[in-house]
This record gives structure tokens, sequence and C-alpha cells, in this order.
């Protein structure tokens, strides 16, 4: 249940930090709720799966594949661009991530 919880937490990490970026496209204060108030989810269900998840296992899936989401998000929503270099990387963030999983404990 705890990775199924982390998986939430990744979607929302991804869905906040992309909000960020369109709120300041916004530029009002009723923008600025969205990523306030899914900030306070995406840490709270984070928190909930260190329950039973070890903190830096939990961590590193959901700081990495959250940062894969939002760069993967950024090229379709936003037209930013990505070099292969950067592919590569990104490629290794994913290969950390499914080693961090299968080996882990919980």
């Amino acid at each position: 249940m705890a990775w199924f919880i982390l998986g939430i937490a990744v979607v929302t990490e991804i869905i906040w930090a992309l909000s960020l970026k369109w709120a300041a496209t916004q530029g009002s204060w009723l923008a600025s709720i969205v990523p306030i108030t899914l900030s306070f989810v995406n840490m709270g269900l984070l928190a909930l799966a260190m329950r039973g998840l070890p903190a830096g296992t939990a961590y590193a899936v959901w700081t990495g594949l959250g940062a894969v989401g939002v760069t993967i998000f950024g090229v379709i929503l936003f037209g930013e661009k990505l070099n292969p270099a950067q592919m590569g990387f990104i490629a290794l963030i994913i290969v950390g991530v499914v080693g961090t999983k299968f080996f882990a404990t919980a």
C-alpha cells in the first residue's frame, strides 16, 4: 500500500510543479491557490508513504520520478526543449528509480 500511495504522491508532485509554472503565467492570487493546495496534499501523501517505506527510498523515488514527469510534461505542455544528453541522463534517473524499487526491503 505504501508504494501505491507513493505513486499518487509522485503524480501530485508532477502536477504541483507544473501548476507552479501555470500559476506564474496567470499572475493572479487565485491561480496561486492551486500549487499551494497541491503542496500540502503532496507532502501529506509523501509522509504517509514514508510510514511503510524507508525515508531515503521514498524520497529518491518521489524526487526522481517527479523530475522525469515534469520534464516530459514540460516538453508536451510548454514546448520546452531537451537535447540527447539530457534525455540520456533522464533515462539514468529512471534506471536508478527502478533499481531502488527492485532492491527495496519494504
